[in-house]
This record gives C-alpha cells, structure tokens and sequence, in this order.
C-alpha cells in the first residue's frame, strides 16, 4: 500500500475507527474488506455502508457499488493494508518503543514473558502479548489467541505506548505471520525457539510452516536482531534472507549464547550462560534453551550481562508451564501446556533429568478436536515411550467425538505399550485415576492444557482446571 494512499486516507476521511468487522462499523469508519480463512470482507461491504462507513479499502470494487458515493480504495491486498492503516491511524505506536516478537513451535509463551518480568524488574515500563494473558504494564487484559486479530493488536501497542512502555515483548503465532496480523508494526527484533510438526490442519506440510516463521525473519528492518536457536536444525535457516543483526544460542555449540546445565531439580536448576553459574527456578534443558533466549534478547537491547542474570535467578516460570504441586503422599504433579509431540518429549525429558532413575513417571495427555490429526499417535508414542504408565484421555474435544480422538491416540501405540496404556474418556477422573496409582518418589505429568481453566465442548467451554483439580485431590490428601 502506498504511502500516498496511507495519507489520503488518514488526513481526508479522518476515520472515526478502521475496522475490518462490519458488525462494528459506526458512522465515519473506514472499513476494510479482508479476505478472511472463513468469510470474504467484500461479501459485507454493502452492510459497512448501511452502517456509515464513511470509506471503503477493498482490492475489487463490486459493480452494484461502482456509482456509489462512498470513498473506494483499491489496493493489491486488504490484509497487509488493514496493519499499516492501523499503524497510521494510530501514529505508528511500534516504532516509538521497542518490540520484540518470539516465534517458532515451543516456548514462545515462557520467553515473552520472562523477558516482560525481566524488564519490569529492570526497571522499564513494559507490556506482553501473550497466550496466556496481556499485560499492559502490569494491568492484564484477557488473551483470546496467541497473536491478537490486527484491530486489537494495534489498539493493544497503541495503548502500550500511550502508557509509556519502553518495551513490549509478544509471541507471533505461524497464523499470524501467514494471515497478515502483524502487518504494519515496527519490530525492534526478534527470537526463534524451535521448529516441529504443529498447525499441520492450517498450513498442510511443514514447509508452509516453517516458511510462515521465516517470513517472520525476513521483514525484520536492518535496525532490528535476529535472535535465533542454533541447536534446532531449522534455526539458521531462519537467518538466511533477514537484513536483521544475527544472533545466536546454543546448549552445544559456541555462539553468541552458549549455555550448559549443571543440575537440575523439581524446584529449579543450575545453569551456566556465557562462562557464568546462575540458579534459576526454571527445570529441564528445554527452559534452559528458553532462558538463554531470554537472556540473549536482553543483551542484544542493551542490558547489562551481570544484572541481567542477577535478575532471571529470580524469575518463575509461567502458569501451567512445568508447574509443580507436591502431593503429601510424598510423589510430585507436574501440569504442562505441552501439546505437541516434541513439547511433550522435551518435558519429559526434563522429569527423567531431575527423577535419573529413582521414581517413576506417569503421564495423563489428550488432543485437541479439530486440529492437525496426524500428530495424535505420535503424541501417544512419544508419551508412551517416555513414561512407565499412559493415560490417554480428552483434551478440548471441540466438535469431535472425545473417544474417537483417543482411539486415534492410541493407534500409534504398540501391543506391549498398550499394556501399560489405561483411555479414561473423563478427565477429571483420568487425573483421579494417575493419583491413585502414584506412589512416594513418583511424577504425575498431566500434559496438554496447562494455563487453561476449561475444556471446549461442541462450541461451548466448560470450566475445568489442570491444577485446581490436583490440588483439590491433594488437600483430600491432607486431610486424611
């Protein structure tokens, strides 16, 4: 979209709002016709001018519309040009703080906000768009996806800025790249954690996935850092077409960021970062990849390397990410956001890390409705693999049959895996069920919803929560 057309937009409608729902459109919006992945913004182009669009941004105008007395705008494609209208509109809000964006399959969730908490305790105002929750400088706003629609991101960085946040961190989903969301915004740099098979029912093959995070990378501006996980075999490929500064991070190989881990147990670990120790309450080599992100992103905007590590050893992890409840009975609970088969790989073996043999792990997981089919055996088998008893339960079962997507779990477990397989459809009692059979020394993996304090069910959500449910076993527990 050219500027020109940006400015004649901005300085000669002066729109109350753009909006690209025409349910919203009040007198004086521009409304924007966006090609959406379910409806057509040009089939309600109509409706926006019954409700007073005062303009109208569309790639074809239709021709019962072509002597109306509306402003049409035509540009190439709506979905780009909704981002930098909003940018406009809103006095290009990114470009006055710093943003920075973490993407790839794992972790985005946990880098964004230690890198939010970081940054409050260094002393910034800041804000986070996250799965979790977003947070304006500490007041949170609900989080309905992880990366908002355009209208609500840009109103979000706008108010972000308008609070005086120096920073926002935020997690830029592969959706979000690919449909165009974060057009419009100023990234100051950005982080990638790893790449496996996830969103396979939206983007088809790993490739369209893996060249929706790219894309990410490739439109950074020279200004910005390109953070990227060496380790992950698709972590430089992410750097191939940036103009970004390159950045990177290791475990095993020597970059930028090099970590180690000492140690590790169930209430934190002892890490090294570039030649120095630091405790940290964060488990499992998998946090350990997710600290030397955070720590590397810091550096790269300027942070003071030892402040930075004073700071992460006393940061926690985020809210249904390898959070841990002890039962009195003297075995662990661990619930965990993982929900794809790597996720889950990773956080298992954070548990064998810690347990070296002595206790034995069980482990309660579903699957989605809905989503990418093909990952439900190999979630199964990976969880089998990794865990001396199997729970196979549900999930958000959304518009499908809860014991179907089960039985499609359990199809990628073999004869002796399914001997130590139990398929308790209820989750409430498959939670129930794993405390029972726990004994002193034990871990209960209950993987899959972490943060989330529902089940979606034929369209409506049910309230249940991971962890309410194991503390309120465990206070039974104690009472007994």
């Amino acid at each position: 979209m050219k500027q020109t057309e940006i400015d004649k937009i901005i300085t000669e409608v002066r729109p109350r709002q753009v909006v690209s729902d025409s349910r919203k459109v009040q007198a004086g919006d521009v409304f924007v016709a966006v090609r959406g992945t379910q409806v057509d913004g040009h089939d309600y182009i109509g409706a926006a001018i019954a409700q007073g669009a005062a303009a109208i941004v569309c790639e074809v105008v239709p021709k019962e519309f072509e002597t109306s007395p509306v402003q049409f705008i035509t540009v190439a494609d709506t979905s780009e040009a909704l981002g930098v209208l909003l940018d406009a509109f809103y006095d290009h809000p990114s470009s006055k703080l710093k943003l920075v964006g973490v993407t790839g399959t794992n972790g985005k969730t946990t880098v964004a906000t230690v890198l939010y908490e970081l940054f409050r305790r260094l002393g910034y105002k800041a804000g986070l768009l996250s799965t979790v929750c977003n947070y304006i400088n500490g007041i949170p706003e609900a989080a309905t996806h992880t990366t908002p629609d355009p209208v609500t991101l840009h109103s979000l960085i706008a108010r972000m800025e308008e609070a005086g946040c120096d920073y926002v961190f935020m997690e830029v989903s592969s959706h979000a790249v690919d449909q165009k969301r974060i057009s419009g915004l100023t990234f100051s740099g950005g982080i990638f954690t790893n790449l496996t098979r996830d969103h396979l029912d939206y983007h088809k093959t790993v490739d369209n996935y893996l060249k929706a995070k790219k894309t990410f990378f490739d439109n950074l501006p020279a200004s910005a850092f390109a953070l990227t996980n060496i380790d992950d075999k698709t972590g430089e490929v992410m750097l191939q077409n940036t103009k970004a500064r390159k950045l990177g991070y290791s475990l095993f190989t020597l970059t930028d960021f090099k970590g180690k881990v000492i140690e590790s147990h169930f209430e934190g670990s002892e890490i090294q970062i570039n030649g120095r120790e630091v405790n940290v309450h964060f488990v499992g080599r998998f946090n350990a990849y997710n600290l030397l992100a955070v720590y590397g992103a810091a550096i790269a905007l300027g942070q003071d390397p030892e402040e930075t590590l004073i700071v992460l050893s006393a940061l926690h992890p985020v809210a249904g990410r390898f959070e841990t409840i002890h039962s009195p009975l003297g075995y662990t609970a661990i619930v965990d956001y993982a929900h794809t088969p790597d996720a889950l790989t990773n956080v298992l073996n954070g548990i064998q890390e810690v347990l070296n043999g002595n206790g034995r792990i069980i482990t309660v997981v579903g699957a989605g409705g809905n989503r990418d089919k093909g990952k439900r055996p190999l979630m199964a088998k990976e969880a089998c693999r990794m865990s001396d008893q199997l729970i196979l339960t549900s999930d958000n079962p959304r518009f499908e049959e809860p014991d179907e997507i089960i039985r499609d779990m359990a199809a990628g477990l073999t004869t002796d895996d399914l001997t130590r397989t139990l398929c308790i459809t209820d989750r409430a009692q498959a939670i129930a069920t794993a405390t029972r059979l726990a004994q002193k020394g034990d871990v209960i993996l209950i993987a899959g919803k972490g943060h989330e304090d529902y089940q979606d069910v034929k369209g409506v959500k049910h309230h249940f929560d991971d962890r309410e449910t194991v503390k309120n076993i465990f206070a039974t527990q104690q009472k007994n």
